[in-house]
């Protein structure tokens, strides 16, 4: 672990520990976020920690091509059972997936600085959100960094109030992305839910070719 002041850069990558865990900062400037993910870095930490940096391998990603759309999912998107919407309530996902209880995880990692720094890189038109709606309710949604120059989605977190909402709220923004030209979704770790939609693990080595 490595700690960093506000004028060095980040280490090399592989010098991250077993899990990822590479480096600790004080700040969260948006010059350090934006170094980190064009460098397969990214913030994870709690309020009351100072900002933790993590880039692990293997990476979990989607290739857009590979989505997989289960039966159960294909009237919801068919007969359009939710309605959708891009960067039209950026904050109101932000704060709903803040609230989102994880299993082994004490807290949320969405505190007021990351807030704050994200809703300014959405200003900047770096962070962008999708909305799932039922009639006018916000029932589930997702947000994440976009480097359009890399062709590459870093998904951030994702929320869901009613069954499938957040599913249906992902399929429909990797087909708008993939509509964009995107390449590459990346999706941090693994998870059962992503893998259920066709997301799997790639060495850390071949996720930061896409980067460069």
């Amino acid at each position: 672990m490595y700690f960093i002041s506000p004028d060095q850069k980040f280490p090399p990558v592989e010098l991250a520990d077993e899990d990822g865990f590479l480096a600790v900062t004080r700040e969260l400037s948006i010059d350090r976020i934006l170094e980190a993910y064009h460098l397969g870095i990214f913030p994870w930490y709690s309020e009351g920690q100072p900002v933790l940096w993590w880039s692990p391998d293997p990476r979990m990603v989607l290739f857009p091509e590979e989505l997989k759309v289960s039966k159960s999912m294909r009237p919801y998107l068919n007969q359009n059972k939710f309605q959708i919407t891009f960067n039209q309530d950026f904050e109101a996902v932000i704060d709903h997936c803040g609230k989102v209880f994880r299993k082994g995880q004490d807290g949320t990692w969405i505190t007021p600085e990351i807030k704050r720094s994200y809703m300014e890189l959405h200003r900047m038109g770096i962070a962008i959100s999708a909305e799932v709606w039922d009639d006018n309710n916000l029932v589930g949604g997702l947000y994440g960094i976009y480097l359009r120059e890399k062709k590459l989605f870093c998904g951030e977190s994702m929320f869901a109030n009613v069954s499938n909402a957040s599913k249906f709220g992902f399929i429909e923004m990797v087909r708008k992305l993939q509509e964009e030209g995107i390449q590459l979704i990346d999706c941090q770790v693994y998870t059962d839910h992503l893998a259920s939609l066709g997301a799997r693990e790639i060495s850390r080595e071949e996720f930061l070719g896409y980067l460069k």
